[in-house]
């Protein structure tokens, strides 16, 4: 019997019914089983459908503290997904809700991979015409060491072969300059590390010029840079998007040239740059298969990120991290 995905219910800015909705999307199109964590009444309110509930009495708002909420929220919907994984009720988790809290759930309920020193967080960032790049850690350890960045780097060629089909990722080292000489000691130090790795096919240093480009399949760095980069990328995407659509349809002559020529056009590209599109990143490292979705998923982000967990589930990504860890 295939085991469900464990659902967040309530988290995130549309929560309950965009994310009850698009587990509803997941379990009629994919034929996924979901079971839906959180609130009875407001997930029955929110139409779940035949779906599996597994209710609870307490949710971890987005301005909860993590590490506190998950000890003192021992009822919430994010323990209790993570819970539901750990003990075989479910193959995998998904949320879109507090993002600190969902790692801490993630690593306190279900565990640490062997010899895994620190999780980190794996996100696609699309690159028009070609396989998105996968960039971790996006936010999960603000400070790092060499010796972790180099298992982000092992945990990111593992992620991309499965989950993008790369035979051979590409591996960067995201710094200031191509030059092994430049960056910061923390960079110089991982990049003399990466050159003797077995395993990880290292490019070099890489720029955040190239985080966009099919040069690289995966670019590491810590989670304090990661994060930064990976904000400012979705910054300038809104507001370039937003610019273009105020001049493109500015008088009533050009709505309708956009209406009929260039949003057709345009259309396929926005849905590639969507971060829907993409369901969310995975927390690598932990002992299961834990998805993170931004907080402001639509049905669209959650039925693609439950998506995104069958696959990693049947992909054995979790196993196959341990093997190359352990190697």
């Amino acid at each position: 019997m295939t085991l469900p995905i464990a659902v967040d219910a309530m988290g995130g800015d549309q929560a309950p019914g965009e994310i009850v909705a698009g587990a509803r999307r997941a379990a009629e199109s994919l034929g996924v089983p979901v079971l839906l964590v959180g609130l009875a009444d407001a997930i029955a309110a929110a139409d779940p459908g035949d779906l599996e509930v597994l209710a609870c009495s307490e949710v971890i708002e987005m301005h909860d503290d993590p590490g506190s909420s998950v000890r003192r929220k021992k009822d919430s919907s994010l323990v209790r997904a993570a819970e539901a994984v750990r003990d075989g009720r479910a193959s995998a988790m998904v949320s879109a809700g507090n993002t600190g809290a969902t790692m801490a759930s993630a690593l306190l309920r279900m565990g640490r991979i062997k010899g895994v020193q620190r999780p980190a967080i794996a996100i696609p960032v699309p690159v028009p015409g070609s396989t998105p790049t996968v960039l971790l850690d996006a936010g999960a350890n603000a400070e790092c060491s060499p010796e972790w960045l180099v298992q982000f780097a092992q945990m990111g060629t593992v992620f991309a072969r499965h989950r993008f089909d790369v035979a051979e990722p590409r591996v960067g080292l995201l710094s200031i300059g191509e030059e092994d000489t430049k960056g910061s000691p923390l960079v110089k130090a991982t990049n003399a590390l990466l050159r003797d790795t077995p395993g990880v096919r290292f490019v070099g240093n890489v720029e955040g010029r190239d985080v966009m480009t099919d040069d690289v399949d995966v670019i590491v760095t810590d989670g304090f840079t990661g994060n930064v980069v990976l904000k400012t990328l979705e910054g300038e995407m809104r507001f370039i998007q937003a610019k273009l659509l105020e001049v493109l349809t500015a008088t009533e002559e050009r709505r309708a040239v956009f209406d009929s020529v260039v949003w057709p056009a345009l259309e396929p590209l926005v849905i590639e740059l969507d971060p829907d599109t993409y369901g969310g990143a995975m927390l690598l490292g932990v002992d299961g298969v834990c998805i993170i979705s931004h907080g402001s998923s639509s049905a669209t982000a959650i039925n693609n990120a439950v998506q995104v967990a069958r696959d990693m589930v049947a992909a054995d990504v979790v196993g196959a991290i341990r093997d190359a860890i352990a190697a």
